[in-house]
Formats: structure tokens, C-alpha cells, sequence
């Protein structure tokens, strides 16, 4: 599952970040789960995930032993609101991010 439209007009590596989550919104990832689902460097992951809390986009809860990241619930989209197909848009910012 993808995030929400109107959240993927960030940088890629955090429209990476909010699909990875949204697809085990209920569980939810840790770091390491999110940086191979994410595919991306720990830096990458590092700035992507500050931003992300920054807007409120995730939270972040210990679970005792482990620390998981959730997406928060405007991001995630509603039965039957998800798109198989990529929209235009997403296509063509897709050409142009790195």
C-alpha cells in the first residue's frame, strides 16, 4: 500500500520511508526493518525520518525492548482509496527525483 497522494510530493527517500510504514501500519517497523524495506543508507533513512517527525508525519513509540515507527493515521489511506497504478503525477516525479 502506498501513502496518501498528498504526502508523496516529498523527497523520495521519505516517500520511501511512508510507503514502508503505511504497507505494516499496524505493527509498525524498527529502524533496521524500515531501512531494508526503504532500501536506503542510514543516513538517507536518519534525515528522512527527522523530517518525517518534524511535520508529524510518524511517531515513534519504545516497546520496551525494541523502539517501532508508525505512520501517523492522515497518511494512511482509507479501504479502497489505495491506487494500484501510479497517477501521472507520481510517474513524472518519479522521473525526476534521484
Amino acid at each position: 500500500m502506498r501513502a496518501k497522494r498528498e504526502y508523496r510530493n516529498r523527497d523520495a527517500t521519505e516517500v520511501a520511508v511512508l510507503d514502508a510504514l503505511v504497507d505494516r501500519k499496524g505493527e509498525g517497523l524498527t529502524v533496521f526493518e524500515l531501512r531494508a524495506h526503504a532500501d536506503i543508507s542510514i543516513d538517507e533513512l536518519e534525515g528522512a525520518l527527522a523530517s518525517l517527525k518534524d511535520a508529524g508525519l510518524i511517531e515513534v513509540t519504545d516497546e520496551g525492548t525494541r523502539t517501532v515507527i508508525l505512520p501517523d493515521d492522515r497518511v494512511v489511506p482509507e479501504p479502497g482509496e489505495a491506487e494500484d497504478e501510479p497517477s501521472l503525477i507520481d510517474r513524472i516525479l518519479g522521473k525526476f527525483s534521484p
